[in-house]
């Protein structure tokens, strides 16, 4: 049996689970019920590129070397420390973004084009079948060679991918205003 802090983990990350799907669903509910078909295409890519988005965090933070980011953070480069934060969680980082995030895109932008291919086949008269099967090869598509073409990037730019990340938390924080004079 795990230890009560893998417990208090894994009740914490379904609930987030849980309520990160809600929003996901209702943000796609609610474009979707009055949107075109551009809004309805353009959404569908958001939810299929914030997918591949968050499964290159999550390998980076997997395969990034801790050690750089020691002296980014000696020289007060902005988001090392924050940095350093996610690569010392990095497995539930990793957790958060490859299976809450991404497989949650995966899930809602599965939704999405199925919204989508029913509203070709009530607006165009077109075969149902081919439609379904058109959007789910595209998407289906466009995912996983994403994730694969993303997972190539993310483990040979690691530090990279890792410190911008840390940038974007310091900036949203408000840790990054002690930066370095000058820059």
């Amino acid at each position: 049996m795990k230890n009560s802090s893998d417990i208090h983990w894994i009740i914490r990350i379904t609930l987030i689970s849980i309520v990160t799907s809600m929003l996901f669903s209702l943000v796609s509910s609610q474009v979707m019920s009055g949107a075109g078909y551009i809004l309805a295409f353009a959404l569908l890519m958001v939810f299929i590129l914030a997918g591949i988005v968050f499964d290159m965090l999550g390998v980076a933070v997997t395969s990034a070397d801790e050690v750089p980011f020691h002296s980014m953070a000696s020289h007060r480069e902005h988001g090392a420390r924050e940095a350093i934060g996610l690569l010392k969680n990095s497995e539930k980082v990793a957790s958060i973004c490859n299976d809450v995030v991404g497989d949650i895109s995966g899930i809602v932008s599965g939704a999405t084009a199925a919204a989508i291919a029913g509203n070709l086949t009530r607006d165009l008269s077109v075969s149902a079948v081919v439609t379904q099967l058109l959007c789910t090869g595209l998407v289906a598509g466009l995912t996983i060679g994403g994730k694969a073409f993303g997972k190539s990037i993310a483990i040979s730019s690691d530090t990279r991918i890792v410190l911008m990340a840390g940038r974007v938390i310091a900036f949203f924080t408000g840790s990054g205003r002690n930066k370095k004079k000058g820059r």
